[in-house]
């Protein structure tokens, strides 16, 4: 049998070749393309804000940061134990740390990026005095958060949690009530939503969730005195990719002056830098 091939046989081959060869590159170049991408998910302003300040600053260095937007306060979390996205923006330290526990995840806080200005609003009371005893008071129903919140109102003397629970307190915790309030536990996004609920008389919340019902730190009774960083709102990653180019380029993005000028120029109302 002759080993030489016919002339359209050896032209086939060679397109086979060269489609291959093409199909090839073009997987490398999208590869490529792709490692410089960063998705990030995020919630609702000034979050998702600083998100996409960081993208034009990351941009400069040839990095492309995708918001990746959710609408609660569980999605960011899972789209990142999943891989979906390779950061969150949207959370403090202790609510992550609450979400690893009971998710059995390997989430990291790789920055804090601001403080905001968390405190109690009242509709119907513009003096804590005027607060009839046995009033209800709207706290959050997530543990990190319910910690915060009543460590305000102890900070305030409305309560006395025991001794040393600190930012850790449980309703549980409550060792004196002198006002007799009821504890109404609302989850987070919902809390604008007890404010104007005709039998609250007091309710925390954030000025991010608050400026839903047109208020802003300015409003509230009383705000945090005591701002402890473990509840700054945190870029957060997998502990896996915490030394990552990606992570730190996005870390270097989120902490210039940039962002740093944006918070303090734009909303230093409800918030303060933490970095």
């Amino acid at each position: 049998m002759s080993s030489r091939l016919s002339a359209p046989l050896i032209a086939a081959a060679a397109s086979t070749a060269l489609l291959l060869t093409s199909c090839g590159a073009g997987s490398a170049d999208s590869a490529a393309e792709d490692d410089q991408v960063i998705r990030v998910a995020s919630h609702m302003p000034p979050m998702t804000d600083v998100v996409e300040l960081a993208a034009e600053v990351a941009a400069e260095d040839g990095w492309d940061v995708e918001l990746v937007r959710v609408n609660d306060n569980v999605q960011y979390n899972r789209l990142l134990v999943d891989g979906e996205v390779d950061a969150n923006f949207a959370q403090h330290e202790p609510y992550m740390e609450r979400f690893n526990e009971e998710n059995d995840a390997d989430l990291t806080a790789i920055a804090p990026i601001y403080d905001a200005k968390v405190g109690f609003y009242s509709r119907d009371y513009d003096d804590v005095a005027d607060i009839p005893d046995g009033a209800k008071v709207a706290l959050p129903n997530d543990i990190s958060n319910e910690g915060r919140a009543l460590a305000i109102l102890d900070e305030q003397g409305l309560i006395t949690l025991r001794e040393g629970v600190g930012f850790d307190g449980r309703v549980s915790d409550v060792e004196e009530n002198p006002h007799d309030f009821e504890w109404v536990q609302v989850d987070l996004l919902n809390l604008s939503s007890a404010y104007e609920e005709d039998d609250v008389a007091l309710v925390y919340n954030y000025p991010t969730y608050i400026s839903k019902v047109g208020l802003t730190p300015e409003d509230a009774l009383f705000l945090e005195e005591t701002v402890d960083q473990r509840f700054s709102i945190s870029l957060v990653a997998r502990a896996e990719a915490e030394d990552s180019e990606k992570i730190q380029a996005l870390r270097e993005a989120m902490t210039g002056q940039e962002v740093r000028d944006f918070l303090t120029e734009e909303h230093s109302a409800t918030l303060l830098p933490a970095f």
